[in-house]
């Protein structure tokens, strides 16, 4: 496993690994850090940021708790970042997590982990020559989501909103609603610009357009499967329909399968009949 850096500004880059994608800032203020991957990038992270400057990490935000975003928080905040979140990322990390799709159990991060500012709806961080505003979103892929808009730079990270290669993963453990996703992405194209470079929290660099592709493609899914099941159909007759066919060869091969989408949007649509 290795982290690859791209340069995409005079002050920014993004680090690519096994882990949620990161964006570095860079500049007088110290360096930024949105997400920090999985625990055991922790020193190849730290060579990265060694590699473009020899200043210490000053802030690390984090866009949710899962562990491929937040592994680095341990040691990096031990060292004495400051880790920022939504007030429901420290929750989460604070306890065990039961994550069900794959039924496994998280225990709880260690105190140098947790974030040590949280907020509720919006932050701003003045840094780097930068605006960065961070927004709250319905949730979506967890209840402590949140979106990062760089405004002078024109890039916005999305986290794991927004998966620019495959199906969304909706953690309904965490609190994830299908209907977020839409409403996240939906603020996310509101923010956006044709111009604009979109960080999602796994897959390649994207941009307006693709993101556009990513709400419309999960839209659609939510309506086909929610009418089926609305109208009394079990969620086999409701696989039988394949609701995602026309999407499963673009969108169908990464993370998440057309039939565990299908699942969490059955399950989510019945629950609240």
């Amino acid at each position: 496993m290795k982290l690859e850096t791209h340069k995409l500004t005079d002050s920014l880059y993004l680090i690519t690994g096994p882990g949620g994608n990161i964006v570095l800032s860079v500049g007088a203020n110290g360096v930024f850090l949105v997400d920090d991957q999985i625990a055991p990038m922790t020193p190849a992270l730290k060579q990265a940021v060694a590699a473009i400057t020899p200043k210490p990490v000053r802030f690390i935000f984090n866009t949710h708790w899962h562990g491929d975003h937040t592994g680095g928080n341990a040691v990096l905040g031990g060292e004495g970042a400051v880790i920022v979140a939504h007030e429901n990322v420290r929750k989460r990390l604070s306890t065990e997590q039961l994550v069900k799709m794959f039924n496994k159990k998280v225990p709880p991060a260690p105190p140098a982990a947790l974030p040590v500012i949280t907020f509720t709806d919006t932050i701003a961080f003045h840094l780097n020559g930068d605006d960065i505003e961070v927004t709250h979103v319905d949730p979506a892929h967890t209840d402590g989501d949140s979106i990062v808009w760089f405004k002078k730079a024109n890039l916005l990270h999305m986290g794991d909103t927004f998966m620019s290669g495959g199906y969304p993963f909706i953690d309904v453990s965490s609190g994830g609603t299908v209907d977020g996703f839409v409403k996240a992405a939906d603020r996310g194209l509101a923010i956006a610009q044709p111009s604009t470079k979109i960080v999602p929290g796994h897959g390649p660099l994207a941009d307006r357009a693709r993101l556009k592709e990513f709400r419309d493609m999960v839209a659609t899914i939510r309506d086909r499967v929610k009418k089926l099941a609305l109208a009394g159909k079990s969620l086999a007759e409701v696989k039988a329909a394949r609701p995602t066919a026309e999407y499963d060869k673009a969108w169908g091969h990464a993370f998440i399968k057309p039939e565990q989408l299908v699942d969490t949007i059955y399950d989510e649509a019945t629950k609240k009949r």
